[in-house]
């Protein structure tokens, strides 16, 4: 497995880049944001960890345009970097893990080790997920409703996955949050709404049949439902 390592702390990149290497990785270790983009447009990895506060181009930019240029190898952000709005965004910008510092190494090699078993999950699951209109290919990894194309982020396009795979099922957001997220969840942030809200905007939004929705006191569900159901919206 080949992981690409983004950290300008030399002493730290080195302990980190040592201890993967140990437990059986192959690592790069970049100690810029331009070197570590560079790796990722020309390079493919099974992981990257990326720092946030690089030298020269914020980490959160530099996944961004990575995202954008079509490119879905999971990202795990590293970094001192460790308030909720930050994790909010790493999230929504399309990491789909957060670890801060400082960290312990075991926990690091736990979280590599999540984000590949989704990876290798995925792999072996049916290509495409369905219902009603809204087509999933999990293989080409696109999104359409009908003859409209939808264009999501990563961690959107987990969210719907997960959604997909338990389609008529109410999910809890603690549920939501260990699943997609990897993480416990906590009722003091609002981060499984939000992703929830933005998903809906994209995937219901000009479509006159609703998907996703809102179990009251309970969660979340996608289904087609029944108009006379007053317990969901």
């Amino acid at each position: 497995m080949k992981v690409l390592l983004v950290e300008d702390e030399i002493k730290l990149g080195e302990y980190i880049k040592k201890g993967l290497s140990e437990a059986g990785f192959i690592v790069d270790h970049q100690t810029t944001g331009l070197s570590g983009y560079h790796a990722l447009m020309t390079e493919d990895f099974n992981v990257i960890i990326m720092d946030v506060m690089l030298p020269d181009i914020n980490g959160f930019e530099l996944v961004c345009n990575y995202r954008a240029a079509g490119k879905h190898t999971p990202v795990l952000f590293l970094t001192a970097k460790d308030e909720l709005s930050d994790r909010v965004k790493g999230i929504e910008i399309g990491g789909d893990d957060y670890l801060t510092k400082p960290f312990a190494f075991a926990e690091l090699i736990v979280r590599i080790k999540s984000l590949l078993r989704r990876v290798s999950q995925a792999d072996y699951q049916s290509t495409i997920m369905q219902i009603a209109d809204l087509k999933m290919d999990i293989a080409k990894r696109t999104v359409h409703r009908g003859d409209s194309a939808i264009k999501l982020t990563a961690k959107e396009f987990s969210l719907l996955q997960f959604l997909l795979e338990r389609q008529g099922e109410v999910l809890p957001r603690s549920v939501i949050a260990s699943q997609v997220w990897d993480m416990n969840f906590d009722s003091d942030t609002n981060v499984i709404d939000v992703a929830i809200r933005r998903l809906r905007l994209k995937v219901d939004d000009g479509f006159e049949i609703k998907l996703i929705h809102t179990v009251r006191g309970m969660g979340y569900k996608l289904d087609v439902l029944d108009t006379h159901d007053t317990d969901v919206k």
